[in-house]
């Protein structure tokens, strides 16, 4: 299920695209699961089709979702992929502040401050 706050500082397509993202990566939405269509989503969410095509556009072109034509948008393959590699960097990343000394919470806070 996807929110939209309209008092939040970040664009309405950016909610739409973190969202699913998010749901993408954590195997919620799984490959090949078909997602509702520009316009549906849109009328669900009380956004213009626009804002909810340009989150569907930043999806495809990260590789978490496909267009097929007329048999509609679905979850990549990729998605799984691209959860996989994150996971890997995760490790890699882990490794690498312990072999620095860095602490925990100072290497959160780091990859806090560069998601920003």
């Amino acid at each position: 299920m996807i929110t939209i706050d309209t008092a939040s500082t970040e664009a309405p397509y950016e909610q739409v695209r973190g969202q699913l993202a998010s749901q993408i990566s954590a195997g919620t939405l799984a490959a090949g699961t078909r997602l509702p269509t520009v316009r549906r989503l849109a009328a669900d969410l009380g956004l213009a089709v626009n804002t909810v095509a340009r989150a569907y556009r930043e999806l495809e072109t990260a590789g978490l979702i496909e267009t097929r034509g007329r048999a509609g948008t679905f979850v990549s393959a990729e998605g799984e992929h691209s959860r996989t590699a994150a996971v890997e960097a995760a490790r890699t990343y882990a490794a690498t502040v312990r072999a620095l000394g860095v602490g925990r919470a100072e290497a959160l806070k780091i990859v806090e401050a560069a998601l920003e």
